[in-house]
């Protein structure tokens, strides 16, 4: 019998799988790759929310844990993952510019808000209002981070690349069987899928779709990462992906003319250079009505969990996350009640 089956392979099944593998538990993962929304996010490491200039929820404590799980994964996998970047806030009014000001005299905004303006960052992007530049921020590269750690545990027969069929699920008191596969318990982590999961879908699960694109310019030799409306973030090889568009009306996989045409609106009043259109991207980011995870032990079954809905904080988040549904599932220890789904009344599950 193993002890886990982990359904889904994004930040949070990589956080949750990484998290057992610490404890030497055993288990089997079941990846499709329907769910895109960790591998298309930008990966920006950053605890300050740059609209108003305010922290992140528990910023500090999750920024810390964070970097030293990147890092052990990159020592794991023997690849780069996060890759520091400097990121530079685009003001777009004097206004704007004193709120930064108060926002850093702040103690817990000050280290991450840097007081000296940078007036001339890129002669190729307007900036009347010139730039505040945020510390302790980088990229995180998803794609090398999940691809990289599903190949990892493919060499060690741990995942299967299939889609999971809830009806194929036997639960007893002990254990959980799926097509032969006995375990003590099961963990999903299936992102935007969780709105289908007949365990999960009394929860207030919203999708949120996000779409980059990807654009080429020789002339924009930009280093650094840039907000304005939307993020600028250097790739390399004159390539850059810019975004991300926020639409919770639209949960269809596709990308859309319309996205495309408000970043390059976006992207007309800002550059003073030529840059060609070369790719897009879209995703659906998994929510929940109060803007926190959704995490914990379903009402009735003690031995079927979910790891969910960080929305576009992933990168922070899931870290620590992962490691306190392990700590509940293996010892019990309570989630803070801010993610705990047990924050929703248990009343209105229901199964197909």
């Amino acid at each position: 019998m193993l002890d886990y089956i982990v359904v889904g392979m994004g930040l949070a099944g990589v956080s949750v799988c990484a998290n057992l593998e610490e404890q030497g538990k055993s288990f089997k993962v079941f990846e499709d790759r329907s769910q895109r929304a960790s591998l298309v996010a930008g990966g920006i490491f950053n605890p300050v929310m740059l609209k108003r200039f305010t922290l992140a929820w528990k910023a500090a404590e999750h920024s810390k844990t964070a970097l030293a799980f990147y890092k052990s994964l990159e020592d794991k996998l023997q690849t780069q993952i996060f890759i520091p970047k400097k990121i530079y806030r685009k003001f777009h009014s004097a206004e704007e510019q004193n709120n930064w000001f108060s926002s850093a005299d702040k103690k817990q905004l000050a280290p991450y808000l840097d007081t000296n303006i940078v007036k001339d960052l890129n002669d190729n992007i307007t900036a009347e209002y010139s730039f505040g530049k945020v510390n302790g921020t980088g990229i995180i590269d998803t794609d090398a981070l999940i691809n990289g750690y599903l190949k990892y545990l493919d060499g060690k027969d741990e995942v299967r690349f299939e889609a999971f069929d809830h009806d194929a699920l036997k639960i007893s008191e002990e254990s959980v069987t799926y097509k032969g596969i006995e375990a003590r318990k099961i963990i999903f982590c299936e992102g935007f899928g969780l709105s289908k999961n007949p365990y999960f879908n009394y929860l207030p699960f919203r999708g949120n779709k996000g779409e980059y694109i990807i654009i080429s310019s020789m002339e924009l030799e930009l280093k650094s990462a840039i907000k304005s409306t939307f993020f600028i973030l250097p790739l390399g090889s004159d390539l850059y992906k810019v975004g991300a568009t926020y639409n919770n009306k639209d949960v269809t996989p596709e990308s859309t003319q319309a996205a495309k045409e408000e970043i390059c609106e976006h992207l007309e009043e800002i550059l003073n250079c030529d840059y060609k259109v070369v790719d897009q991207v879209a995703g659906i980011r998994p929510t929940s009505g109060d803007r926190r995870p959704l995490v914990g032990q379903h009402p009735e079954f003690k031995n079927i969990f979910c790891c969910n809905g960080f929305g576009s904080r992933g990168i922070l988040m899931a870290p620590t996350v992962g490691k306190q549904l392990i700590d509940l599932a293996e010892y019990e220890t309570p989630l803070p009640s801010e993610i705990d789904i047990a924050r929703f009344t248990r009343k209105r599950y229901q199964f197909s």
